[in-house]
């Protein structure tokens, strides 16, 4: 049995170095088309856990007709909070909304000396649930508020809602059509890889089940030789991505003027990266598998 599973891997590193270009192709093949698709994973998980730190701000304001008396406030506060969808309710007054535009003017404040100080509209803000923090959260909040308040403008980030969600969801797209698109070029290259190897040795390969060898005993070097080369892929892949991570996505989304002080980019956890790893293997694999059920019976 050990004699047999040393001269299986003999023979796969030999048809390896019989084959070096077009081996290290195949390899180079397999690690682009997995190093891609993972990138494109980092990066969509990243921009979505950018995007869950973002939505904590996000709010519902419902600017009102008219202010609500002293004497209103607590039962209107009290049915806002009763949204199953409201995580915090908050009014800001006439007064306060000049008091916020106050400060943002900063130096300039002073413009604002002899202007009614009733002339902001006062509002709610309603500070979303984080399982609601979405587009049918939000819809849900605004049918509701229609019908509790006499409510003059809503503001709530629908369009930058909106774009951000087609932006992540054409990232899926693009990461799904191009992965796809490489992975299938990865398998051409391997399969064409172990062809030509089996085109080599199609007179051995006859001799050898001539003697009665079986095909089982002459597929197994050519699998392990996918195999390697798809182990060898994952493990380059991987290194590659390591060094794109840390030299490439942490500084461009660092430096991004959105992205909180307190944002931590992920990066494949340890079981991820063995998935890419073992992804690299099956890959190999099953270019293996193309070849040998064309020229050799299973």
């Amino acid at each position: 049995m050990l004699e047999n599973i040393r001269y299986f891997i003999r023979r796969a590193v030999r048809n390896m170095r019989q084959w070096p270009l077009l081996c290290t192709a195949a390899i180079l093949t397999m690690a682009v088309a997995l190093a891609t698709v993972a990138t494109f994973f980092l990066v969509v998980v990243n921009i979505e856990q950018l995007a869950s730190n973002w939505t904590r701000e996000i709010q519902v304001i419902a600017y009102l007709e008219n202010p609500v008396s002293h004497r209103e406030l607590p039962a209107i506060t009290k049915k806002l909070e009763a949204f199953a969808e409201v995580e915090k309710v908050r009014y800001v007054s006439p007064d306060d909304a000049m008091k916020r535009f106050e400060n943002r003017l900063a130096d300039d404040a002073s413009l604002l000396e002899g202007v009614n100080r009733n002339l902001l509209p006062a509002s709610f803000e309603l500070t979303l649930q984080p399982s609601f923090r979405n587009q049918d959260g939000i819809e849900r909040v605004i049918e509701q508020l229609d019908n509790t308040l006499a409510v003059e403008d809503l503001r709530y980030g629908q369009k930058w809602l909106e774009r951000f969600n087609d932006f992540v969801d054409m990232l899926r797209f693009v990461c799904l059509i191009l992965g796809s698109f490489l992975i299938f070029a990865a398998l051409f290259i391997v399969s064409n890889t172990i062809k030509l190897t089996l085109y080599a040795r199609r007179d051995e390969l006859e001799i050898m089940a001539l003697v009665g060898a079986t095909m089982r005993f002459i597929q197994i070097p050519f699998l392990l030789e996918g195999a390697l080369q798809g182990l060898l892929g994952g493990l380059v892949s991987l290194g590659f991505l390591i060094i794109s991570f840390k030299l490439i996505l942490v500084r461009s989304l660092t430096s991004f003027w959105l992205t909180p002080a307190d944002f931590d980019l992920l990066f494949l956890s340890p079981g991820q990266q063995g998935f890419l790893v073992f992804s690299g293997v099956v890959l190999g694999v099953l270019g293996s598998l193309t070849s040998l059920r064309r020229f050799v019976r299973i």
